[in-house]
């Protein structure tokens, strides 16, 4: 029998394969090397360097402040052949300036465009060329090359001009003042409106407005200059000395409205709304989540069905709690305090009173309140089981109820005797078991099932006898120790 050398054939092989990756990678090489020659001959051939814009002439809209306005692009431009990279350096100026005043923009290498934002050119046209608004200016733009050969050389592109109209920018803030408004006549303490967040020269706010009159400041403590009402209901006229007329607008029965403003259109629309005053309640307190910490206060859940209706459901501590309409750090904000343990009433920020509610012992609560009826419950969470491995099987409407911790209203406790089957924990006994429960995660840990969802898990008991089972609903554990 002929013998195989092994060692013999290994080579061949190695050898083929390393004759092939040389192959490959000589192929490569040359492949990227015919890239950059083929780069450097486009720059080779390349026509002059040529500036152009996607508009000549313009007029800025602060509708569209935050878009792009015009954009401007160049060739590559020329290296004349010598292989060198090209940086590129854009100048913009008042045309007559001669760019002794020019915006200089060290583009680099490989770029070819440069898009301006209408806000941040508009601004600099007003600030830096002194244009005014409302009448076009002509701007002269320009770009210059840097070709790094030896020695160095540069090429100066063609001189575009651009005609722009710039605008007047309306006040970035609208705030509302009279016996109207929830803050009234006071300009220190006026009502800021909210700005639209599609359009930041609309502003919007959605409120109690009282039976009598209002009107709008743009400055913080400061009566001028001032929107009033124009020619109509409809319109605003911008008042800016003592001598011009001072007509208000006027509301006739107190409810919650949603008022619309547009300082560019000099519309303004006043709607009253089925919705509350507010569309986000806090909680802040010793006794809530996150204390007395009003720029982290809890955020109740406002109900999808009914909007005044707001709800809490989590832990909260022994002490006291309010209702702050927003997350403030001056706690001049209105807010939400006690009447009784059943009823509440607005505070109105800045006044004396502060009227708060009080939890005696540590629990899961459920806490709602009704803004239209100015009303509040607070429940304390029980906790029930159910189950084969139960006492009572699986009829809930007896579940069997688990003693709550003197101390702790957060730790639940069964003692007594158990089944082999299985068990889960509701928090009522309504029979169309629709309600929230605590399932299974693991032996050791528990989750809260949403009322109506599919999950279904439960813990098991193997063998029949007395059982220690504690529940803990803030720490979501639970401990099963037979006795």
């Amino acid at each position: 029998m002929r013998k195989i050398d092994i060692t013999h054939i290994c080579s061949a092989l190695i050898k083929r394969s390393y004759l092939r990756f040389t192959l490959f990678a000589l192929s490569v090489a040359t492949l990227l090397t015919s890239c950059d020659q083929f780069e450097a001959l486009k720059l080779a051939l390349a026509g002059p360097l040529t500036l152009s814009s996607t508009a000549t002439t313009l007029t800025l809209n602060q509708k569209l402040a935050s878009q792009t306005g015009f954009t401007l692009s160049w060739t590559t431009g020329s290296n004349n052949g010598s292989g060198a990279s090209i940086s590129y350096k854009l100048l913009i100026d008042k045309k007559g300036n001669n760019f002794s005043k020019a915006l200089s923009y060290d583009m680099g290498k490989g770029v070819y465009s440069k898009d301006f934002n209408v806000a941040a050119f508009n601004d600099s046209l007003l600030n830096r060329w002194k244009a005014t608004a409302g009448m076009a200016i002509d701007m002269e733009a320009k770009v210059v090359s840097t070709i790094y050969s030896t020695p160095e050389s540069s090429e100066t592109s063609n001189v575009l001009t651009i005609n722009i109209t710039p605008y007047q920018p309306v006040s970035k803030t609208l705030y509302i003042i009279g016996d109207a408004s929830p803050k009234g006549w006071d300009a220190n303490n006026a009502l800021a409106l909210t700005p639209s967040a599609t359009d930041p020269t609309v502003f919007v706010y959605q409120g109690t407005l009282s039976a009598g009159s209002f009107k709008f400041i743009t400055t913080s403590g400061q009566f001028l200059p001032s929107y009033n009402m124009g020619s109509d209901a409809s319109h605003i006229v911008y008042r800016q000395l003592d001598t011009d007329p001072d007509n208000k607008f006027t509301i006739t029965q107190s409810a919650v409205y949603k008022v619309t403003v547009s300082l560019l259109d000099l519309t303004i629309t006043i709607a009253k709304v089925d919705l509350p005053a507010y569309s986000a309640i806090y909680m802040v307190g010793s006794a809530a989540p996150n204390g007395w910490d009003i720029s982290n206060a809890t955020q109740l859940t406002q109900d999808t069905d009914n909007p005044y209706i707001f709800t809490y459901k989590g832990v909260m501590n022994a002490g006291e709690f309010k209702f702050p309409v927003n997350r403030n750090s001056d706690w001049g904000q209105d807010m939400y305090m006690r009447t009784d343990d059943t009823h509440m009433y607005l505070h109105h920020g800045g006044a004396s009173d502060d009227n708060k509610w009080t939890i005696a012992k540590r629990g899961y609560y459920t806490i709602t309140l009704n803004l239209l009826t100015n009303t509040i419950s607070i429940n304390r969470l029980k906790l029930y089981m159910v189950g084969s491995a139960t006492p009572i099987g699986w009829d809930i409407s007896n579940a069997v109820a688990l003693t709550e911790d003197a101390t702790d209203g957060c730790v639940f406790v069964y003692s007594g005797p158990m089944v082999a089957g299985e068990f889960k924990f509701p928090v009522n006994r309504n029979t169309d078991w629709g309600q929230d429960m605590y399932m299974r995660t693991d032996d050791t840990h528990m989750y809260l099932h949403k009322g109506g969802a599919s999950d279904d898990n439960k813990w098991s008991i193997t063998s029949a006898g007395n059982y220690q089972i504690k529940a803990d609903v803030a720490n979501l554990t639970i401990s099963i120790a037979k006795q």
